[in-house]
């Protein structure tokens, strides 16, 4: 179990980034739903903003000093953590329903335990497999409780639910594979470059249609609502996803994915769009009870430590 004030911060940070990721889905609605931003547009915001975000927060701290060697890490990352993961739950939600989408998502806590298993040889313990059964068990029952399968399907839903599939795989691969090497660097300065790479990539299929964009059809509302994603929903949540990323495990760090549907129905409750019940009280006991068993469960230091093997 992580301990210590600094395992207590990657906690906080971690509820902090995954409660504004939920309040970013419904907002993202409402901006889109007057069809003036459309989803790629949204995701140009998103990490075309974010980037000029980082580079102006960098003027803040000290320079460090990235060699070519280190950037080409940071662009894969940058593939994984941002573009790949950004662009294909987008177009995959676009291709299938909402609600499949929603179920889709619950497996990524699952992909992160057996990637740390098979690259940082992270332990699967029974606390970690049950933990995450609970968790998905508690996701699925916010997700069927609110009849989101039953939304209108999409127009290639094999499609969309293999690309929001490969949306979690992609998350999933990028938290395992840069676990130790984020700790290289300011949290800032990580930022600064992936995002950086992201937009590069980016950017031959967005600038067109950003320069075409009416944007005096746009209202005060949508304004709003597209500031909160850029600044809230990916600026201040991939700063509290870097540090939880930095201070706990990955397996940890998935688990906190299944705090964005509980989110979604505070929300629902709040606007009087839904009603508290019995089953979503269970969901939500569900939902923590196993984001606390994958947390105590026993990470791969402990687990040598434990056999005499770490001193």
């Amino acid at each position: 179990m992580e301990k210590g004030t600094g395992a207590l911060r990657g906690h906080l940070a971690m509820l902090g980034a995954n409660i504004m990721w939920g309040l970013m889905s419904p907002v993202a609605k409402v901006v889109m739903a007057g069809a003036v931003v459309t989803p790629l547009v949204m995701t140009d915001f998103r990490i075309f903003g974010a980037a000029m975000l980082f580079w102006i927060a960098s003027i803040a701290v000290p320079r460090e000093h990235v060699p070519p060697c280190d950037l080409l890490l940071l662009a894969g990352a940058a593939m994984l953590g941002i573009l790949l993961n950004q662009g294909s739950f987008i177009f995959g939600v676009s291709f299938t329903s909402p609600g499949e989408a929603s179920v889709i998502t619950t497996t990524m806590p699952l992909w992160v335990m057996l990637l740390a298993a098979l690259i940082l040889k992270e332990p699967i313990t029974w606390k970690k497999c049950c933990g995450i059964a609970l968790g998905a068990s508690g996701a699925l029952l916010l997700v069927l409780g609110g009849g989101a399968l039953n939304s209108a399907s999409g127009s290639n839903p094999r499609l969309g639910d293999f690309l929001v599939l490969c949306a979690q795989l992609s998350y999933a691969l990028y938290l395992t594979l840069y676990k130790n090497f984020i700790k290289k660097y300011s949290l800032v300065t990580l930022m600064k470059w992936m995002f950086t790479f992201a937009s590069v990539v980016l950017a031959p299929f967005s600038v067109a249609k950003l320069v075409s964009l009416p944007w005096s059809q746009l209202t005060l509302g949508e304004i709003g609502g597209a500031a909160y994603v850029v600044f809230c929903g990916t600026f201040l949540a991939y700063i509290c996803i870097m540090t939880g990323q930095k201070l706990l495990r990955p397996t940890v760090v998935g688990m906190y994915n299944y705090v964005q549907p509980v989110v979604a129905m505070c929300i629902g409750i709040w606007l009087g769009l839904d009603n508290f019940s019995l089953t979503k009280g269970i969901a939500v006991a569900l939902i923590f009870s196993g984001v606390y068993l994958v947390t105590t469960s026993r990470s791969r230091a402990q687990e040598l430590q434990g056999k005499g093997e770490v001193r």
